[in-house]
């Protein structure tokens, strides 16, 4: 019985990566990336950086800190703070990352993001996930714009400290109001900061 034939090892898949500028205010660019070897050097963004791994696992360092991005985790790496990274295994990773200006998170939420900039939430995972699919459909513009309202809402929650919030009231006349505005703005369309 003749020896069985070796096989060739597995060639790692390409890499990929896409990235746009949307219409969508506060967002400075979006990125989606696959990598299996690739290492970003130390380098910093002037913009926060919300990420979120959809396979694999990424290891970085933040301020000469070691971290990861375990399963189900939500980074936010702030701006004008060293950071590098690379696959944390052989498989590579794959990764949606947001690129958000000012607007969306201040800069007093620095030093917070840098104690904890991996946040485990799996609400948050998935509402950052939600932009993303809303970003990728063109004319969806309103739709990620109001889900990144909803996320930026949670970031400041889980970077602030936890005062108490004043129970929030519904205000029927406003949501009468906010629907009508958008029934009268089907055709021509509607930004966040209009409604």
């Amino acid at each position: 019985m003749p020896a069985p034939a070796s096989l060739p090892p597995a060639a790692s898949p390409p890499a990929t990566v896409s990235a746009w500028r949307p219409s969508v205010p506060g967002v400075v660019e979006v990125f989606h990336a696959r990598f299996t070897e690739y290492a970003y050097p130390m380098h910093v963004h002037d913009a926060w950086t919300l990420l979120i791994v959809d396979s694999g696992a990424v290891r970085y360092d933040l301020d000469r800190h070691e971290h990861g991005t375990p399963d189900d985790t939500v980074t936010l790496l702030p701006p004008h703070v060293p950071h590098n990274g690379e696959p944390a295994t052989e498989e590579g990773f794959r990764k949606r990352v947001l690129y958000l200006d000012s607007s969306r998170l201040g800069d007093d939420l620095i030093g917070a993001a840098v104690d904890r900039p991996d946040l485990r939430d799996p609400l948050l995972r998935r509402r950052v996930g939600q932009v993303h699919s809303a970003l990728v459909r063109p004319g969806d513009e309103l739709e990620a714009e109001s889900r990144l309202t909803l996320v930026g809402e949670r970031l400041r929650g889980h970077l602030r400290s936890r005062e108490p919030a004043a129970p929030r009231r519904p205000d029927p006349v406003l949501a009468r109001r906010l629907r009508e505005l958008l029934d009268a703005r089907v055709a021509d369309g509607l930004t966040l900061a209009e409604a």
